[in-house]
């Protein structure tokens, strides 16, 4: 592999890439590095308008640093787009408000303790000792919220609820955290590494305890019953997940037409299936039948991580050239019971393998096959995993910063999506119920863009919704008749796009960004064009906001 020269450009998103991991010892986590991991972010408005100040330093710079070359443009091209974002949130206070049900500080400090090393006394030891400085960063977190609504940019009572909730979860005995305990005896941590955790844990579950207790007493108060952020806000949210601009209410129109779409592609199918029922009485019998079905979270991991590894024996060498570490993926059981499941990149030098997590819910047991293979290529190969592990791998090419120090949903997202519409161009979905899971996942994207832009933006429901607005209990109930779902995951769901404005539409919108695009270049080479060429130069790219990438793809 021929290494590219460095460049000014390369030196100076490298510095910044450095500067900002300095900043947080939760991004060194996520990293797979070994310093400060006792340690958190500093999550007060100080550290944020430190972050912001390293922002406005690095765009400084960009504009006087030569550009040589065509990494080099798509290098400066990004950090304008990524950075720029990032400085009108901070100018408009967004940067600081982080109260959701998926999304906030409180997330991202209890997150963490699942990518620490947990194989030696000394691993549960650092975690000890970090679990004793939760306190500080819960704090930090807490103030920020404060001045964001000093700003302000208050919270929707619906968000606080459900975060309260869920963090009693975690620190209920039996609950999230105290798996941590179960962890260090499997491991045979030492009496007094043991005694150290219980006290660390002690520490941080008070601190969880008094942030509820902030979030019930002082801020639910101060927060609103409107759940929309109002087209304003929703723009600069949407250009953040998608790095595009994109028309609100076209997009809405669109996102009805695929709902339709989808729904009338899943009614063809079942109509061989089971000949007779509806779409939701096919599924229901799917969910019930034995060749579909699973039991126990055990027996979905094994299946996960089957079907994982199969899917890169396969495409390696035929569809794709996976790198060598990206051969290897962990399916995981999440500690939560949050709902979803998501992954968690390798670290820098693939160590820690890239990661499918799995938050069961709650009293869930069963496991339907029919509608989990397309998140496995999603979340897996072709997906996530390939996405973000090409990237990682290419240091011949690409800066530190291109490698590991951008996130763009609308293109992660949108390719992880665009591959499982690929694995069934490619006959990994000719099982029809494997095909209608495929739909049906599809067809959940597109709702999301139909709540999700509705809501925030104030347009009207279809006539279906038999409302003149968008509610939370209509918007599930619209939700529930176009998506198959077990109730309590919908129910998050549905809570997902209330309280994250704009990140929801970002799958869909970024799967068509994709299609489109790979169509455009397609047409411009004409009989010349290779898939595998096309997928192997994106990828090499790294992760881009979507303008960038076409300028990137299309030049």
């Amino acid at each position: 592999m021929t290494m590219r020269t460095p460049t000014a450009m390369d030196a100076l998103a490298d510095k910044h890439f450095d500067a900002e991991v300095a900043l947080s010892p939760i991004m060194m986590t996520f990293l797979g590095m070994d310093d400060h991991q006792d340690e958190f972010d500093d999550f007060s408005p100080q550290g944020i308008e430190t972050h912001h100040r390293l922002i406005a330093t690095t765009l400084g710079e960009l504009d006087s640093t030569v550009v040589s070359d065509e990494t080099d443009r798509i290098t400066a091209s990004a950090l304008r787009e990524r950075l720029g974002l990032a400085m009108e949130a901070h100018q408009s206070h967004e940067d600081l408000a982080s109260i959701s049900n998926i999304v906030s500080g409180l997330h991202s400090i209890r997150e963490v303790f699942d990518l620490m090393p947990t194989g030696t006394d000394s691993d549960f030891a650092t975690i000890a000792r970090r679990l004793k400085a939760v306190p500080h960063a819960v704090d930090g977190w807490i103030e920020s919220q404060f001045a964001a609504i000093d700003e302000g940019i208050k919270p929707a009572v619906r968000q606080v609820d459900a975060l309260v909730e869920q963090v009693h979860g975690w620190i209920k005995d039996g609950g999230t955290f105290d798996t941590l305990t179960d962890q260090a005896h499997e491991a045979g941590a030492s009496t007094t590494t043991r005694d150290l955790l219980t006290e660390g844990l002690t520490t941080a579950k008070a601190a969880y305890r008094e942030a509820t207790q902030t979030l019930v007493t002082r801020i639910h108060p101060m927060a609103v019953e409107e759940d929309a952020v109002g087209p304003h806000r929703y723009d600069l949210a949407s250009r953040e997940f998608l790095g595009t601009t994109v028309e609100m209410e076209q997009t809405y129109q669109w996102g009805l037409e695929q709902v339709a779409e989808l729904e009338e592609r899943q009614r063809e199918i079942c109509a061989t299936l089971r000949p007779g029922m509806t779409i939701a009485e096919t599924k229901n019998s799917l969910d019930e039948d034995p060749a579909y079905l699973l039991h126990g979270s055990t027996a979905m991991q094994e299946w996960m991580q089957m079907k994982a590894d199969q899917a890169i024996q396969d495409l390696h060498g035929t569809h794709f050239d996976v790198p060598e570490p990206a051969r290897r993926i962990e399916c995981m059981i999440a500690p939560t019971h949050d709902g979803g499941i998501y992954y968690t990149d390798p670290s820098d030098d693939f160590s820690r393998p890239g990661r499918m997590w799995w938050s069961v819910p709650e009293g869930q047991t069963t496991f339907s096959t029919w509608r989990e293979l397309t998140t496995v290529y999603h979340e897996g190969v072709p997906g996530h995993h390939l996405q973000l592990s090409q990237a990682i791998f290419n240091k011949a090419e690409l800066n530190k910063w291109r490698r590991s120090g951008i996130w763009v949903s609308g293109h992660g997202e949108g390719w992880a999506l665009y591959s499982e519409q690929l694995m069934a161009d490619l006959g990994y979905l000719d099982d029809p119920a494997m095909m209608l899971g495929m739909l049906d996942g599809q067809a959940l994207r597109a709702v999301r863009v139909v709540i999700d832009i509705g809501l925030h933006c104030g347009f009207t429901p279809p006539a279906e919704v038999g409302e003149s607005t968008w509610t939370f209990d209509n918007a599930l109930a619209y939700f529930n008749s176009h998506v198959a779902m077990d109730p309590s995951v919908a129910r998050f769901e549905v809570m997902r796009y209330f309280g994250w404005a704009g990140q929801a539409p970002s799958y869909k919108i970024g799967q068509k960004a994709w299609t489109d695009l790979r169509d455009e270049v397609h047409v411009q080479q004409g009989s010349t064009f290779d898939l595998k060429s096309f997928h192997a130069k994106a990828l090499n790219l790294g992760a881009l906001g979507l303008d960038t990438l076409k300028e990137a793809l299309l030049t």
